[in-house]
């Protein structure tokens, strides 16, 4: 199965990057952390990207990456070794769904350490949005929101081929092809919720918005060797109307993918999100946290059991040399930026409030 890919549009003109370019920089990104705003649409099972509206944007999302992205630092000396790097490919798209309790905790999952790419890290579930899983329904728009109608959660859906399109400004533009709609975006996430944890949302029970884009690359760093995975992640939030416990209840999650999950509140995630990998020194660190967070680890025999995780393992950076030890993705914590602003707080505010808990 073939990935979906990444297309970019600059200065009008539609452009497929390589494997060996950076995205960020591509749309005109620059020397700073980020993130970018990028506006973006789907057609014909590609991600489009641009760094100004276009006839067919749906959104605008913030684009970041890590400081130390790979294809950032590849110059032309690296490139040059050609027969490291992948020839043949683009940049691949990728769906994670953070999933928020309705007591505002989110789930986060342990990839298992004999998985081949960024094992034993904490990430939301997520994967490859594959093209034969996006083939279905393509002609048939999602059902329009009562006050909306062809507007849903802030997206523009996208119609049947051949058909309108209503995008920025309600111009109307012909589409000249199939395109996919949001909706096949969200049931890749959740089937990737499905596989990697045993959760089935029921309709009608949950809302989700889009969060934002993270370049990602596997190797995450040039000096754990040439990078062979290379994505676009388009984080959805999902929140469901189920509590944590009620969710807790029906997880099962997948031996072969996970080896342990938790549930995150915001206090601690605002920590993690806090650790900035690449910086020497974490801003915003709240001073006062609980010494570990309550995790379910799964054993070898089949069953779980609970396990008390220092926070402290939270709060780990990309390490500059390659080593298996636990902590939580750059990527992720990205995404635990966003949905903290989502609740309207900040990385800051666990810090503050604790002071003021003192006075």
């Amino acid at each position: 199965m073939a990935a979906a890919r990444v297309l970019l549009l600059l200065s009008g003109r539609p452009v497929s990057p390589s494997f060996v370019q950076s995205v960020c920089r591509l749309l005109g990104a620059g020397p700073g952390l980020g993130p970018w705003a990028t506006h973006c649409g789907l057609k014909r099972g590609r991600l489009v990207l641009s760094d100004r509206p276009f006839p067919g944007a749906s959104t605008r999302l913030p684009l970041q990456r890590p400081p130390f992205c790979p294809f950032v630092a590849l110059d032309q000396q690296l490139r040059a070794r050609g027969a490291e790097l992948p020839t043949n490919r683009g940049v691949d798209l990728g769906v994670a769904v953070i999933l928020q309790s309705s007591d505002q905790t989110v789930l986060l999952t342990r990839r298992t350490r004999t998985l081949s790419v960024s094992p034993n890290l904490w990430v939301p579930p997520g994967g490859h949005v594959e093209l034969d899983e996006e083939v279905t329904s393509l002609l048939t728009p999602p059902s329009p929101c009562p006050e909306t109608r062809d507007l849903c959660l802030g997206l523009s859906w996208v119609w049947a081929e051949g058909g309108a399109h209503k995008g920025l400004g309600g111009v109307r533009h012909q589409r000249l092809g199939p395109v996919l709609s949001h909706s096949q975006l969200l049931d890749g996430g959740l089937r990737e919720l499905w596989e990697e944890s045993g959760l089935q949302l029921p309709q009608g029970q949950f809302s989700w918005v889009p969060l934002g884009l993270w370049e990602s690359a596997y190797p995450p760093r040039l000096s754990w060797g040439l990078p062979k995975y290379h994505h676009i992640i388009l984080y959805l939030l999902v929140v469901s109307q189920e509590s944590q416990q009620q969710l807790q209840a029906r997880i099962k999650p997948n031996p072969s993918e996970v080896s342990a999950f938790m549930w995150l509140g915001p206090d601690v995630a605002a920590a993690v999100a806090a650790t900035e990998d690449g910086t020497e020194t974490p801003r915003h660190l709240p001073q006062e946290l609980p010494p570990s967070v309550l995790t379910v680890e799964l054993a070898e025999d089949g069953g779980a059991r609970p396990l008390a995780l220092p926070v402290s393992t939270l709060l780990r950076t990309t390490p500059t040399t390659a080593e298996g030890k636990e902590r939580v993705s750059s990527g992720t914590k990205f995404a635990l930026r966003l949905w903290l602003q989502h609740l309207g707080r900040s990385p800051s505010d666990y810090s503050l409030r604790k002071r003021a808990r003192r006075l």
